[in-house]
């Protein structure tokens, strides 16, 4: 009999554009990739992203699924995320609000929910019962997003989370009054950290990212994505004033005034105010110590 040739196997090409994204905001790595890249980007395997909620006060997403791993960003209470795997206690997925990839710890995701009220002060405390003298039961930082009921019968506190929170400490959302600079001003000493985006702690961009969307305006995650894609270039000849970006080689800060800058920042390790020249001459060794001036509206 003679011998058959070995039959041939079905081979798959892909052929076409292939779409390239930031790594930091498009949902895909080795194995696994979002459902909405089918077509787009080639993974083994896609995956429908499940809404989740933040629950903690303040959760710290991970470059890998691990506690020593670099923090990259944070998800506050009441901000969405998408889960598109869970192994073990941790989760891969993004935040809703920006797109940013990274790992966190399932246990601190729950279901959805309609917050009420944001956290306005710096930070906040849940109290077990609707007094000064109550016991602390938790802390919610800037940002964080909380339901609220009814308020006490003294009109200073509001029902939320098993607790009480002072009424003070509160907006609605939408509300928040004040400017970004009026609201970066009220975080003056909030510790410096990498991935910090709320009221406990704080990196550059984070502090930009929190108080513009604090007053309903949506700023990307990292710095370089900020001098790119948010607010208008100012020119040469503009003056800078209060409420203007000032972007540096990997930093970008929020101006008080014509010649003073609020930012996050290493030297200080928390949330300053000191003159733009200071700022400035920190970049001296680079060729263009101010990469941008930019303004935007609110």
């Amino acid at each position: 009999m003679a011998k058959q040739p070995p039959k041939q196997r079905a081979t798959y090409r892909l052929s076409g554009h292939s779409i390239e994204g930031d790594k930091r905001t498009t949902p895909i790595r080795g194995d696994l990739a979002d459902i909405k890249l089918a077509g787009k980007l080639f993974a083994p395997h896609y995956a429908v992203p499940m809404l989740r909620t933040g629950i903690a006060p303040v959760t710290e997403i991970h470059a890998e699924p691990h506690l020593s791993s670099m923090p990259v960003s944070a998800l506050m209470h009441g901000e969405e995320f998408a889960v598109l795997d869970v192994a073990g206690e941790w989760a891969w997925g993004y935040c809703l609000h920006d797109d940013y990839l990274g790992y966190l710890r399932f246990a601190d995701l729950g279901d959805d929910f309609t917050a009420t009220h944001v956290v306005s002060a710096p930070a906040t405390l849940l109290v077990a019962t609707p007094s000064i003298k109550a016991p602390v039961l938790a802390r919610y930082p800037m940002g964080a997003q909380i339901v609220c009921g009814e308020a006490s019968e003294c009109g200073k506190f509001l029902a939320c989370e098993g607790g009480w929170i002072p009424r003070v400490h509160l907006s609605e959302p939408g509300k928040v009054e004040g400017s970004p600079a009026d609201l970066a001003e009220k975080l003056v000493g909030v510790p410096y950290s990498w991935g910090g985006r709320s009221g406990d702690a704080l990196d550059c961009s984070g502090l930009v990212q929190l108080v513009f969307g604090l007053k309903g305006i949506k700023a990307p995650r990292d710095a370089d994505m900020q001098q790119s894609g948010f607010g208008e270039a100012l020119g040469a000849d503009e003056k800078l004033q209060r409420g203007d970006l000032v972007f540096f080689p990997g930093h970008v800060g929020i101006m008080a005034d014509e010649s003073n800058l609020i930012h996050a920042n290493g030297a200080a390790m928390a949330v300053s105010v000191e003159p733009l020249a200071d700022a400035t001459a920190r970049f001296a060794e680079h060729d263009e110590p101010v990469l941008a001036r930019k303004r935007v509206a609110l």
